[in-house]
């Protein structure tokens, strides 16, 4: 049974806290009793009353990642979990690469976010406890575009199997969530282009729907969570059942 009270005094860190995404994640743990500590790349967007501590930074200044990185651990602690959500991606097939787009959607979705999380992670080992999950994609376990992003989120899924199975015996569990198209605002720009894309977006999945933001925050919170203390090194899928299977050969090539 979930309990509001299921975060009670933990401190939970959340990137890209003020996206569509991050601001559903810090809800829905923020209502189960956690203090958050809210990450993102200006203070506009950590305004949300739910955050009870704001840094600022870009995923793609280092310089700025190890400067918060101190910041963060001497005004808030070691926290008890760490969301690594903020993500970005624009590059949507191989004929849109550049060697700048490759190395900004590398840097953004994979080094930035091991270069935060590497430190805070390791603080939780020396500390013996911690919950870590990372929001990943449907397109690291199977190609759906956006190739350097793809590349960048199977990394992610990578890094946190190594933290899995280093770290374990330290207290310190690793998972991944891997959502499929999530109806926020990061598909306006596909909206503005094509009106009836997410008619024909629905027709790929199984649900006959995409998720939406709280359903892969309650993923987000149960892995994080005591009620997953036995997983770890996991990679689940919350797309309305896109990765199970093809749904359109069913529709078109068997004719069910």
């Amino acid at each position: 049974m979930v309990s509001r009270a299921d975060f009670e005094g933990k401190t939970v860190v959340v990137t890209g806290a003020g996206g569509g995404l991050g601001s559903a994640i810090v809800e829905l743990m923020a209502e189960r009793g956690a203090r958050i500590i809210g990450c993102d790349q200006s203070t506009e967007a950590l305004a949300g009353p739910h955050i009870a501590s704001r840094h600022v930074f870009n995923l793609l200044d280092r310089a700025s990642i190890e400067a918060a990185i101190p910041a963060l651990l001497d005004k808030d602690g070691v926290p008890d979990i760490l969301i690594n959500n903020a993500g970005w991606t624009r590059a949507e097939t191989l004929n849109a690469l550049t060697a700048d787009k490759i190395e900004q959607e590398l840097g953004l979705n994979l080094t930035g976010v091991m270069t935060f999380a590497d430190p805070l992670i390791k603080a939780m080992s020396k500390r013996g406890s911690g919950s870590v999950v990372f929001i990943s994609s449907v397109n690291a376990i199977a190609h759906f575009g956006n190739p350097a992003y793809a590349a960048a989120k199977a990394g992610i899924n990578a890094y946190a199997k190594s933290i899995a199975v280093e770290l374990g015996r330290s207290g310190v569990r690793a998972n991944v969530v891997c959502p499929g198209s999530i109806r926020t605002a990061a598909w306006d720009h596909r909206l503005a282009k094509d009106p009836e894309i997410l008619g024909r977006l629905k027709r790929l999945y199984p649900l006959g729907r995409i998720v939406n933001a709280s359903e892969v925050a309650e993923a987000v919170a149960f892995l994080a969570s005591d009620r997953a203390s036995g997983i770890t090194g996991a990679a689940v899928p919350v797309d309305a059942g896109l990765t199970a299977g093809y749904l359109p050969f069913i529709d078109d090539i068997l004719g069910t």
